[in-house]
């Protein structure tokens, strides 16, 4: 090891480089190994997770684009470099990192599908640096995007097919800038019809729309409410929403809103489209407001009024509204509930490594177990398949060895990875069976067509609609999806586990 050339670093606010979103065990680790003659070493991970979000049936897997373009562009600066001489990396390491490019193959489920736990939705085999030093980076695009996307199927009713037209109405309740755009980007992929966020529809285009109309700032600033009404009305005659609990929903929202349309009504008498279109309600008893409101409003002769809920809703809440007390919104705006997945705030998404490539071409298996059969990963090189019935529903899902081929109408042996399972061995014949994790990036190059957002969105309703068991979808205990091994995989894990614990799964 040569003597490490120090050269002070300053610090820059806003300097940013992806790259560096990384732990710095992850640079510890890498410096070490070089150092040790493994830089050409070729590891294979798998990410994967172990529970669904709010104990549900299924998630969305999401992120992936985002960590393809990340992967594409991985590059080292000259900052980079000082400052992690600074911190105690090795002159040759950085010099190596300094020309540094990603050609590595990430094997992943295609954007928006739905998954499972302990299936991978990530394989990425590299060289030892590609392979480690993006653990983290990986891990935070998988593990965020997930979570709303799958929250956002529940919000949005696409999961329960009872559709809503869901507004995300988050950013300023998310956790920074990134959070704030990702997190509309999901939302939007997992069936929200826009986005509070300017810069989403900025980044990701007209289908993650940006909406909204006023504040209560708008209507206080005017010396009456229906000043700030008609205002709003001249400017905007042909989108004309309004925010009726600024002061009193019944006592003066209500009574400006109906003298408003009337008034747009005799200025223009031979425009339809010039009307009010909504009205928004943001505080007390939500569903008592609805039923109220609609009465009043259908008795005017303004039935044409939609009715736009907002105030700290959840996919719960929604569904009390509308089943227990026959309040059906025409619109909903989410904020905090949606943007944070505040009933199950993180997606417990890992990375774990699982193979490392010999010199004969072969992958010897890696294991992660600690004192815990439940932590105890699956090792090996891997392949996932997914089973479907005869109505092209999927049956469950199964994780091979990369070199298995699974076919349809041939029976094979399967291993129950539930250890509560009755029939822990099982042989089972498929109707129909695809492998679901495809290459995105092959020799670090791009090796998909990367589908539009509507694409993605129409993917997801899909199968929610016709490739998934509705037991599975049940918001209150929904069946587990059966996720089984083949037999060698399940040879591999037990021999391992054997190896370092001395005993069985």
């Amino acid at each position: 090891m040569s003597e490490i050339k120090v050269q002070p670093y300053i610090p820059d606010e806003d300097y940013d480089n992806p790259a560096m979103v990384t732990d710095f065990y992850e640079f510890s680790m890498a410096n070490c190994l070089f150092l040790h003659g493994f830089r050409d070493s070729v590891m294979v991970f798998d990410m994967f997770f172990r529970e669904n979000p709010d104990r549900g049936g299924f998630s969305i897997a999401c992120g992936q684009d985002k960590l393809v373009k990340f992967l594409l562009n991985y590059h080292f600066n000259e900052q980079d470099l000082i400052w992690l001489r600074s911190k105690g990396m090795s002159e040759e390491f950085c010099e190596y990192l300094r020309t540094y490019r990603w050609k590595g193959d990430m094997y992943a489920l295609r954007e928006g599908t739905v998954c499972y736990p302990q299936v991978p939705m990530v394989r990425i085999e590299c060289d030892m640096v590609g392979a480690i030093l993006i653990e983290t980076y990986l891990l935070q695009t998988m593990n965020f995007h997930s979570l709303i996307a799958t929250k956002a199927t529940k919000i949005s009713g696409l999961s329960t097919h009872t559709p809503r037209n869901v507004m995300e109405f988050g950013t300023r309740r998310a956790q920074g800038e990134s959070a704030g755009n990702d997190g509309a980007y999901a939302a939007v992929l997992g069936g929200c019809v826009g986005t509070a966020n300017c810069l989403a529809e900025m980044k990701y285009g007209p289908e993650v729309k940006a909406v909204g109309t006023i504040a209560h700032s708008f209507i206080e600033f005017y010396p009456s409410e229906y000043e700030a009404f008609q205002a709003y009305a001249e400017t905007y005659p042909e989108n004309v929403s309004l925010l009726l609990d600024t002061y009193n929903i019944f006592e003066s929202g209500l009574p400006n809103l109906i003298k408003l349309d009337d008034w747009l009504i005799s200025k223009y008498p031979d425009d339809p489209n010039k009307r009010v279109k909504s009205a928004r309600i943001d505080s007390g008893d939500l569903a008592r407001g609805y039923k109220k409101l609609r009465k009043a409003l259908d008795k005017a002769g303004k039935s044409y009024i939609k009715l736009v809920a907002s105030n700290s809703l959840d996919e719960k809440k929604m569904a009390d509204m509308e089943i227990y007390e026959g309040a059906r919104f025409d619109s909903y705006g989410v904020g905090e509930k949606l943007i944070t997945s505040a009933t199950s705030p993180v997606f417990g998404g890992v990375y774990k490594l699982v193979a490392v490539k010999q010199p004969d071409g072969s992958y010897a298996p890696k294991m992660k177990c600690s004192d815990s059969a439940s932590k105890a990963i699956i090792p090996g090189k891997l392949m996932a398949w997914r089973v479907f019935d005869e109505e092209g529903k999927g049956q469950c899902d199964i994780i091979a060895l990369d070199h298995e081929v699974i076919r349809e109408g041939e029976p094979i042996e399967v291993v129950n990875l539930d250890p509560d399972a009755f029939d822990h061995v099982k042989t089972i014949i498929p109707v129909h069976v695809e492998k679901i994790l495809i290459p995105h990036i092959l020799n670090g190059q791009l090796a998909i067509d990367l589908p539009d957002i509507r694409a993605k969105k129409d993917f997801i309703r899909e199968q929610l609609e016709h490739r998934v068991w509705e037991s599975e979808l049940r918001p209150e205990m929904p069946h587990q999806h059966y996720v089984d091994m083949t037999r060698a995989v399940a040879e591999v894990r037990e021999n391992m586990y054997q190896q370092l614990h001395g005993g069985w799964i």
